[in-house]
């Protein structure tokens, strides 16, 4: 059934503020239904007057998805035209925003070019205000994305979907809003807690540069700076846990302009427990961190949550199984998920996207798998010969790192899984860290190896056991993928798992044995972490906690919560 709805699917789509950790008042949304046009093209294509349009597409759903009221693929060879029209609000600052457009855009207002992106899954936004005019005015958006065809950064997307490999995306596919602020105006915040000195360091960025601007806390702690980054002593907060999720909302105003946003007061680290193996902390003490694989797809708006009560329902799921930790798979949300995860209390592990050419199973199943990891500068090997790619690989580091780094519930990134278009990784881990030496990072999730921080270890077909003399903390970042079809609930009669069972007692009975003859074993061992796959079905992976479309939860929520209660306590 390629066909199936989730519960949110006939309610009124509705847009949620994009943006909760940078929220004014000034706020247009511009999602609903655009025009849309498919042709044959590519990015030299300009809209103009009389181009005809095939219908309407309902932003931000991509084309490919039930919910965009599309249905229908975007090819390489082709290019995606959107129109929409909107009204001038005054005549400060017009700033437009965009969650993420797959894969290359270029945006125009009036006719006029105002932005142009590369990469699928970061924002970006524009000053618009010099093409504006009285009345209604003219927004055009153009999209190509070449999918699998190009090394560029594209996922689990595959123009021949099938297996672990899923339906492509393309296009407008988080929200789209504008603001008007004044000529100086806040372009971003940097939030540092310091959990040992018990502060927090806020700085703040203008479109101008160091302008001065006033912090003031909900409790009415208020400094003022003339440009440099403020320091507030938080001796009074309480540590931000999955079990106790405390935020601090705080207000800034730099001239004119005024943000809210929050932080909060936590700490991950690794460490080491009374018997001297490694552990992950959390606030400077030991914490188990028991998690479930997320892709997040959704049956009727695939990369695109039906809406904001399906990204809470999903964290929410997780919670009640006991599990304190999410893998974001090869995806960036949008930043409404990341805060729900924020004031949830959901630790979150992010990926970054894999790309490169097409993949070699020789070299990234066959050889590691048997205990052979060769050196991921061997460009060919891991099919990343492209050197534009592996520097948009680097640009998109960047962004995503910028876009996500004030989030309080990301522990970890990943920057490369089981060794697809990985390159250079300990020096991409050298980067990594100097953006961010606040989280732990994962160099190289699964195998091909190349001696980073921590041994990531995924298995699936023969029981885990912990490696011996590994002087490193040991995490199991994939494992499981026990699957159960669910009649009428299942994408297509195909279906994928590492093991397959035709009842909910018999997938129960497995995941207790599973827990209990190898997770709690490897814990009392110095396992560090462990991530079962997954969270929801996806497409023919039938191997999720619930069904693809959200409808039915196949385990028992309460056992699998006590299971999981066995490494957290």
């Amino acid at each position: 059934m390629t066909n199936l709805k989730t519960v949110w699917s006939d309610e009124p789509y509705t847009t949620a503020y994009p943006r909760p950790q940078m929220v004014r008042d000034s706020y247009f949304p511009l999602d609903g239904k655009w025009d849309y046009k498919i042709q044959k093209g590519n990015l030299s294509v300009k809209p103009s007057a009389d181009t005809t349009f095939d219908g309407k597409i309902l932003v931000p759903f991509s084309p490919e998805s039930m919910l965009s009221g599309v249905n229908r693929t975007l090819m390489p060879d082709e290019v995606l035209i959107y129109r929409t029209f909107f009204s001038k609000q005054g005549d400060d600052v017009a700033l437009l925003h965009f969650g993420a457009v797959d894969y290359e855009c270029k945006v125009y207002v009036n006719g006029n070019l105002a932005a142009e992106h590369i990469g699928g899954y970061t924002p970006f936004s524009c000053e618009i205000q010099s093409f504006l005019k009285d009345g209604d005015n003219e927004l055009t958006v153009c999209v190509v994305d070449p999918s699998d065809t190009a090394p560029i950064s594209r996922g689990k997307q595959a123009t021949k979907h099938g297996g672990i490999w899923y339906t492509p995306q393309s296009g407008i596919w988080q929200s789209v809003w504008l603001e008007y602020l004044p000529k100086t105006y806040i372009s971003k915040l940097k939030i540092t807690p310091d959990f040992d000195k018990k502060t927090v360091t806020i700085g703040v960025f203008t479109n101008t540069g160091t302008e001065k601007f006033i912090v003031t806390t909900k409790d009415g702690k208020r400094c003022e700076s003339n440009g440099a980054a403020v320091t507030l002593d938080c001796s009074d907060c309480t540590p931000w846990t999955p079990e106790t999720p405390a935020l601090y909302p705080f207000e800034v105003v730099c001239g004119e302009d005024k943000v809210g946003s929050y932080f909060a007061m936590r700490k991950f680290s690794v460490g080491t427990r009374e018997d001297g193996r490694h552990c992950f902390m959390l606030n400077g003490k030991p914490y188990f961190m028991t998690g479930l694989l997320d892709q997040g797809y959704w049956s009727d708006g695939l990369y695109t949550a039906p809406s904001d009560d399906a990204l809470v329902y999903d964290i929410e799921l997780a919670k009640k199984c006991g599990f304190n930790t999410l893998r974001k798979h090869i995806k960036v949300e949008p930043l409404r998920w990341y805060y729900h995860c924020d004031r949830l209390g959901m630790i979150v592990w992010q990926d970054f996207v894999n790309g490169g050419g097409k993949y070699n199973p020789f070299a990234i199943l066959l050889l590691p798998n048997i205990g052979i990891n060769v050196r991921d500068d061997r460009y060919g090997f891991y099919a990343r010969k492209d050197k534009t790619g592996r520097d948009l690989y680097y640009k998109e580091m960047d962004e995503i790192v910028d876009a996500l780094y004030n989030c309080p519930s990301i522990a970890l990134w990943t920057p490369f899984n089981e060794g697809w278009g990985q390159f250079d990784s300990l020096k991409a881990c050298s980067h990594l860290r100097a953006l961010d030496d606040t989280r732990l990072i994962d160099h190289a999730s699964g195998w091909s190896d190349q001696g980073g921080e921590i041994r990531s270890i995924h298995k699936y077909f023969v029981p885990f056991r912990m490696p011996k003399r590994e002087k490193r903390p040991v995490i199991l970042s994939e494992f499981g993928g026990y699957s159960m079809k669910t009649e009428d609930h299942s994408f297509s009669d195909k279906i994928f798992g590492y093991a397959i069972y035709d009842d909910a007692a018999k997938l129960d009975a497995a995941i207790r044995k599973l827990w209990e003859t190898e997770l709690v074993p490897a814990k009392e061992q110095g396992l560090c972490a462990c991530i079962y796959t997954q969270l929801s079905d996806v497409q023919c992976e039938v191997n999720g906690l619930v069904t693809y479309d959200r409808r039915v939860v196949k385990v028992d929520e309460a056992a699998l919560n006590a299971l999981n209660s066995k490494l957290t306590r």
